[in-house]
């Protein structure tokens, strides 16, 4: 069996991670290793988004199998974490991409993209097959725009070049979300947003509204803070809240910003009323003091969420259905075949319409000998099994699996197997569904870590 792997150097960067996942695009049937160091903010974004990418790290490698290596965002075996092994092996095909021209490193390609750019991800961008490119998520815009960023300092560093703005562009035209990108190039840590930051988190108050929890704060201001959604965000994550307002009085107006996570509390819908407007999880309000006081405006709002009957989306409309299942008697060899043919990741056991286990991906790196391929996958399959409701919401069960560390979660009613849900299709619905930024939601607190 013959394995191509993508990889990059130590210490990996945002534009190194997105141009690994952009190699893993660009060669169908290409594996990312990311490298066992990273940069902080890169291990933060991983710790919730990994499991939606085929990354595996340097100690998952089979370098027996392995007979091409794309290299990406450097040019030095040094840089490379645990690669020497496949320095000067026969027969081993190299790409190259990167956009450090100042030195020539030992890494000689057979194919090489190599030239002054401001990122990497760029190079990918510009050479990636159209069909590729129409199929691009959200999501892996996101990540590619990040890189692209970080890199080009926004675009404004002298290496940026028209292909940088020119991959930016499509890159929002694919979903790229920018609050996303905002929260991990520029975490709000300047003085003033600190100290509202710990005034928030002293004046929120908790309460219930139709099953979600809600923030409310008012604060008076002497001055405007720059980047006050953000750290309203901010406040919501660390607060455990799925929405939140802040009320801030300057003194002949007070501003209200809102956030939300989840479907049914609509903020551009509620500050609208109030004069002001936004979507569905992110909005604001300026409303004049001599009209309505800070105080008046918190109740006003709480009452419109009292009468929200808006919907809320459930798990039924974001689980894969129809299921595809096994019986216990499969072969660990014919479970590993449905999988690379159907792109799963995981599969239930099935005796009948009765769910007996799960397979996933992972229990497969648990097959050692040829032999135990032929199996029945019975013996390997998880028999502890975690269900939920079709009427569950996505966060419900975005806390199931993590609470209970699963990555696949059947949906059943009355005993029947209707879907099955991952955190790759959680994910995916949060990056179409909720505009707020992302990396707020689903970093450790509030909407716990989906990795």
């Amino acid at each position: 069996m013959h394995m191509h792997i993508v990889t990059t150097h130590k210490n990996t960067d945002f534009d190194a991670l997105a141009s690994v996942i952009a190699g893993t695009l660009f060669y169908p049937g290409a594996v990312g290793v990311i490298p066992s160091s990273v940069n902080r903010n890169v291990d933060q974004f991983l710790s919730t988004h990994k499991s939606a990418f085929n990354l595996i790290g340097p100690e998952d490698v089979d370098f027996e199998a392995i007979n091409r290596l794309t290299v990406v965002d450097t040019n030095h075996w040094y840089r490379l974490d645990r690669m020497e092994k496949l320095r000067g092996r026969d027969g081993l095909h190299i790409d190259l991409w990167d956009h450090h021209m100042t030195t020539r490193g030992d890494i000689s390609g057979d194919l090489e993209y190599r030239e002054q750019i401001g990122a990497t991800i760029s190079l990918f961008m510009r050479e990636m097959p159209q069909e590729h490119l129409r199929n691009l998520s959200p999501l892996e815009s996101t990540v590619f725009l990040i890189g692209l960023y970080e890199d080009t300092g926004h675009l404004t560093f002298p290496t940026t070049t028209p292909d940088d703005a020119r991959a930016a562009a499509l890159l929002l035209e694919h979903g790229a979300d920018l609050n996303v990108a905002r929260f991990f190039l520029n975490p709000p840590y300047e003085k003033g947003q600190k100290d509202a930051f710990f005034k928030m988190m002293q004046a929120t108050r908790r309460i219930t509204i139709h099953g979600h929890s809600v923030g409310f704060h008012r604060i008076s201001m002497r001055s405007k803070v720059p980047e006050l959604a953000e750290v309203v965000s901010l406040c919501r994550q660390v607060m455990g809240v799925e929405a939140i307002f802040g009320i801030y009085d300057l003194g002949n107006y007070h501003t209200i910003i809102g956030r939300s996570t989840v479907e049914a509390i609509d903020i551009g819908k509620i500050l609208g009323e109030l004069g002001g407007g936004g979507h569905p999880g992110a909005g604001s309000a300026s409303v004049k003091n001599e009209s309505t006081t800070p105080k008046e405006s918190e109740k006003n709002i709480e009452s419109l969420l009292l009468h929200n009957t808006a919907s809320q989306i459930t798990i039924a409309s974001i689980m894969s259905s129809p299921v595809i299942s096994v019986p216990p008697d499969t072969t660990m060899e014919k479970v590993k075949r449905i999988m690379d043919k159907q792109g799963v990741r995981g599969l239930p056991v099935m005796e009948g319409k009765r769910i007996c286990g799960i397979i996933v991906l992972s229990d497969l790196k648990r097959v050692k000998k040829t032999k135990q391929w032929q199996a029945p996958v019975k013996a390997f399959m998880t028999r502890d099994i975690t269900t939920t409701t079709p009427d569950a919401s996505p966060m419900q069960v975005a806390r199931i699996i993590i609470d209970r560390e699963i990555g696949y979660l059947p949906v059943i009613e009355k005993g029947e197997v209707l879907g099955i849900v991952s955190r790759t299709d959680l994910l995916g619905w949060f990056y179409h569904m909720q505009p707020e930024s992302l990396a707020t939601e689903l970093k450790k607190n509030a909407v716990p870590s989906l990795t």
